[in-house]
């Protein structure tokens, strides 16, 4: 009776036990499968986080969408109109914003050393609502998206009337000196071979990093507004001994104000990134703009990236865009620049009187962008590229019978890691 019922329990705890290492069995199976199903989605995650990094996709926000949606809003439409424009960048994709915070020697943040700008609020020198640049930079940050801070270095305005000039203005002390110039046909603009516009527009860039956490300062392609601006200032260096022809003193010029406000940006915060958007064809940027773009994608200190404005299409006759683009690409040499190509959705569903034979281009295909992006991601130095400008991708009202698709190709590109 006694072995009987030890060899019963010792059957029933051997089942037991049995059961037990078969239930351990099955959930280290189930955890073993969860963990590789976990893995695979965080490696898949990774992996689009990975690309997501290494292309940068920018939109330009002008001076145009700030006098739109928010000059004379009050604080809270104004910053209704930056949540929707932000959300709208966020959303389809992009994950760089450059940000018109100087057009017109003036700002749309707190300076104490230029006036606000006409653009967001009434009259020049008004007060702001809020700090606008400020609040773009915490709800961009907050959706993953860069400030890169832009400014027009030497433009005063878009027109010659000097009377919107406000005695707030640095400019308006200069008004009849050789620092600033009306050009006509052109607009007011500071002389690029004066020494004091050149530390006035570094100290206005040393602000800005300073106060502000922007991820990058960006200067657009206005450099020479005119070659006579700085010709009293020529005499006067070659009656001192300079040697340098006119041509090459102006690029010298314009090196000294690049060089300065690099120098000043990474004393400030090493972190902080130096971006230039010249113009796409390189020989203007030196018979026109004297821009040394050569010399700054070349050296060290200069810029961090470099942007060309490579607003043409394929059948351009005078610039297509893969021999254009592939030059600018091949200019780089230092392993320090990245390529970030500007490209013209503007142009979308509209004729180009300047591509002469393949002015009807942008009229009869809706994929130009996607390729351009496309064709950019071939090249060695490419690092990303920027759509000009936010309301020609987002503002209905100024699209054209082929944005859609066009809108539709771009954003397939971004979110098709395989394209």
């Amino acid at each position: 009776m006694y072995n009987r019922s030890y060899n019963s329990n010792g059957d029933m705890m051997r089942k037991i036990l049995i059961i037990i290492i078969l239930i351990f069995i099955i959930i280290t199976i189930v955890k073993i499968d969860i963990t590789k199903k976990d893995s695979k989605q965080e490696i898949a995650l990774a992996k689009q986080m990975t690309i997501n990094q290494q292309e940068k996709r920018a939109i330009f926000v002008s001076y145009i969408e700030n006098s739109k949606y928010l000059k004379n809003k009050n604080g809270a439409d104004a910053k209704d109109n930056i949540l929707k424009m932000l959300n709208n960048i966020a959303n389809d994709g992009f994950n760089m914003l450059i940000f018109h915070v100087r057009s017109s020697s003036d700002s749309i943040y707190n300076s104490a050393i230029f006036p606000s700008s006409n653009y967001v609020v009434d009259m020049e020198g008004d007060p702001l609502p809020f700090d606008i640049l400020q609040y773009v930079i915490e709800e961009a940050h907050a959706r993953g998206i860069e400030v890169h801070a832009w400014i027009n270095p030497y433009r005063i305005r878009t027109t010659t009337d000097i009377s919107t000039i406000s005695n707030s203005n640095p400019a308006y002390k200069w008004l009849n000196t050789s620092n600033v110039k009306v050009v006509e046909g052109k607009g007011i603009f500071y002389n690029p071979a004066s020494e004091e516009v050149q530390n006035l527009i570094t100290e206005g860039v040393k602000e800005i990093v300073k106060n502000y956490q922007v991820d990058g300062i960006f200067f657009d392609d206005y450099f020479y507004p005119d070659k006579e601006i700085d010709l009293t200032n020529y005499l006067d260096y070659q009656n001192e001994g300079g040697k340098l022809t006119l041509d090459a003193y102006r690029l010298d010029n314009v090196n000294k104000l690049v060089k300065k406000v690099y120098s000043t940006i990474k004393k400030e915060n090493k972190s902080v990134l130096f971006g230039i958007g010249p113009e796409g064809n390189i020989d203007n940027n030196y018979e026109e703009n004297y821009a040394d773009t050569k010399k700054w994608v070349s050296e060290e200190g200069y810029i961090d990236y470099i942007m060309p404005q490579v607003y043409f299409g394929f059948e351009n006759q005078n610039k297509p865009y893969i021999e254009t683009v592939t030059m600018w690409n091949d200019l780089i040499t230092n392993p320090h620049v990245k390529l970030y190509v500007a490209l013209a959705f503007y142009k979308v569903g509209l004729p180009d009187e300047f591509a002469l034979s393949g002015a009807d281009e942008w009229l009869e295909h809706d994929d130009i962008i996607k390729k351009e992006i496309l064709v950019g991601r071939n090249l060695s130095n490419y690092q990303g590229f920027a759509l000009f400008r936010y309301d020609y991708f987002f503002d209905p009202t100024l699209y054209t019978d082929t944005t859609i698709k066009e809108i539709e190709n771009v954003k397939q590109i971004i979110f098709d890691k395989d394209a």
